[in-house]
């Protein structure tokens, strides 16, 4: 006599799963702790500055810091996708040439930054195709003890960015950029650069914003560069409704139940 019967679950039954998963160390892409390493830069020499005894403070100002910041994890096995790759701006540069924005050169030398005019600009790197971004890295001119204004960074599978943009930077805190209020601080430029989180988020296009600093009106660049993986087709976080659909690739879990008991 068999004495177990098929259970087909009901609906919203994945949703608890799905945060006891999530509880347990995995991220939305999978990646767990066991599975990242400390991102490994290749840095430039340091400046030969000291450091000015009037440097801005306030609320939205970072304090200076020249210490090396703490590790950042990534998945095991990411590359550096932005290197070489075809950059376009917002404004052509007054000085220097956009393809040394990925060029992997980013040492404190006036030929080695890229100029751009006055006022709010952008430069953005194409990727090729869309990939899994877990890093951002971007040097805007280490030369100079120095703070930029209006620093954003979004990405999206939009080259135009009209639609599925999404910040994962933003220290503009008066919304002059037009882009929003953001809720990072303003940072001091050194060899070290500033690493935004990508968040493993699906993009091709990568896109940094800049407003000038405290010392020039001008936009500086030195290098961009952007850690991530391949990213297959299915690749992406799976949605769970409250419905019984389920997500691409995936089944109902099927429990083998005994059969109630006599009472």
């Amino acid at each position: 006599m068999n004495l177990t019967r098929s259970f087909r679950p009901p609906a919203g039954f994945f949703l608890p799963i799905a945060l006891v998963l999530s509880c347990c160390g995995e991220s939305a892409l999978g990646v767990n702790a066991e599975g990242t390493e400390p991102l490994v830069l290749k840095l430039p020499a340091p400046a030969l500055k000291g450091t000015p005894e009037d440097l801005p403070v306030g609320p939205n100002i970072e304090p200076y810091s020249d210490n090396r910041p703490p590790p950042f994890p990534v998945p095991k096995g990411v590359k550096n996708l932005a290197a070489g790759q075809l950059v376009t701006c917002s404004d052509l540069p007054t000085s220097g040439k956009l393809s040394q924005i990925t060029d992997g050169k980013k040492e404190a030398f006036d030929y080695d930054r890229v100029e751009m005019k006055k006022g709010l600009q952008w430069v953005q790197v194409d990727l090729g195709e869309p990939k899994l971004v877990y890093a951002i890295v971007m040097w805007h001119d280490h030369r100079f003890t120095q703070t930029m204004h209006d620093v954003i960074v979004q990405v999206s599978n939009d080259p135009d960015f009209r639609k599925g943009a999404t910040t994962l930077f933003n220290n503009d805190k008066d919304d002059s950029s037009g882009l929003g209020v953001g809720g990072d601080r303003e940072y001091f430029e050194t060899k070290f650069g500033r690493i935004v989180d990508g968040k493993g988020i699906k993009a091709r296009y990568v896109r940094g914003y800049s407003n000038g600093n405290n010392l020039s009106l001008f936009n500086c660049w030195q290098e961009i560069e952007v850690y991530g993986l391949p990213a297959s087709p299915e690749s992406g976080v799976a949605t769970l409704s409250s419905t019984n659909s389920v997500a691409k690739g995936t089944e109902p879990l099927l429990l083998q139940l005994p059969s109630p008991a006599l009472r």
